[in-house]
């Protein structure tokens, strides 16, 4: 199967806890997420804009810092022309962006850019929900999906 997020070809690291069964590549989270992504996850100044055609719109730190916690790694941000950080995954050398599709065909420079920090995003309260939302919904659908086979 073939994905269109960046660096899918490459997003085989391994999960580095089992605390979503099944979810054991970034692969795999990002099937489970486009199913759980909504407009409730999307933030807040661009939900009138999100819909199912282009569903990791406003998805990014909650997604990033979720992979995150899978996969371990950092997260950095590419600064946008608004003055906020698009953020994606790096783990050991693999670089990947699980909500890179909401911007079509740019081409995102995922080189030198600023480490990102939960605590400076998560400050946001808005944003902490949605995150903490995000991580219940996986779980949810990890164990129906994974654990009750």
């Amino acid at each position: 199967m073939s994905y269109n997020f960046y660096g899918w070809e490459t997003a085989l690291v391994p999960a580095i806890n089992n605390d979503f069964k099944g979810i054991d590549t970034p692969r795999k989270l990002y099937d489970a997420l486009t199913e759980i992504w909504c407009e409730y996850t999307c933030a807040p100044r661009l939900r009138t804009k999100w819909s199912k055609d282009n569903l990791t719109l406003g998805q990014c730190s909650i997604t990033a810092f979720l992979a995150q916690d899978i996969f371990g790694g950092k997260v950095y941000g590419v600064l946008r022309p608004a003055g906020n950080y698009h953020c994606y995954n790096v783990v050991g050398d693999v670089v990947f962006d699980l909500t890179s599709e909401q911007f079509g065909s740019e081409k995102l420079d995922y080189t030198n850019n600023p480490e990102q920090f939960r605590e400076s995003h998560f400050s946001k309260a808005e944003k902490r929900e949605r995150y903490e939302y995000l991580k219940a919904k996986l779980k949810e659908f990890t164990e129906q999906r994974y654990e009750r086979k």
